[in-house]
């Protein structure tokens, strides 16, 4: 099974999962990594811009009338991933992060068997959000449990990050006195033992 035959399946379960109000999933969309500022006005009020796009291999944004936001941008691998891909998408997932600050990123692997995450993404996967690796192509049913929670919680996140950056001024805004950026860890059922 090819990469991107595998991201839409994947997409296809999760849009028949209720993971969240307004929320909805595509595959191969290109999203804004970077913008630049080619030229200004004399008042330096108004610029020329250009923007470049990384295509995603799934996304999940919300949608009210005609305002998308992009809520979870997940990266997919079958099989195996070179410390060069962890690199890359880290990357990718920084960049992402430069333009929407509010964007969660992430990395599934697919068909992996009995291996767990590995330790190349854990050294060099430094700006992705969460991790998640699947036995097979197709998910059991403890793998699509922790899946659908775990974008739930992302998707809050996302929204929580985005009100504390741009609410963090208004008179009404929530009165933060603690940030905790918890580690999850969780370890894998390996029917192979």
């Amino acid at each position: 099974m090819k990469e991107n035959e595998w991201t839409a399946n994947i997409k296809e379960f999760l849009q028949l999962c209720n993971i969240g109000e307004n929320i909805y999933l595509d595959t191969l969309i290109k999203v804004p990594y970077a913008q630049e500022i080619l030229s200004y006005n004399r008042n330096f009020d108004e610029s020329n811009e250009d923007m470049m796009k990384f295509e995603t291999d799934l996304l999940i944004y919300e949608k009210e009338d005609e305002i998308i936001k992009p809520r979870v941008i997940i990266e997919a691998k079958i099989d195996g991933i070179t410390t060069h891909d962890a690199i890359t998408y880290s990357y990718k997932a920084q960049s992402h992060k430069n333009v929407t600050p509010y964007i969660r990123y992430g990395i599934m692997l697919g068909n992996r068997k009995h291996y767990p995450l590995p330790g190349r993404l854990f050294r060099h996967g430094t700006n992705f959000d969460f991790m998640i690796s699947f036995i097979g192509y197709e998910l059991n049913e403890y793998e699509k449990s922790a899946f659908i929670n775990l974008l739930k919680k992302e998707i809050t996140y996302s929204r929580n990050i985005e009100e504390m950056l741009y609410e963090s001024r208004s008179k009404g805004r929530k009165r933060y006195f603690l940030l905790q950026k918890e580690l999850n860890l969780e370890e894998m059922i390996d029917p192979f033992r």
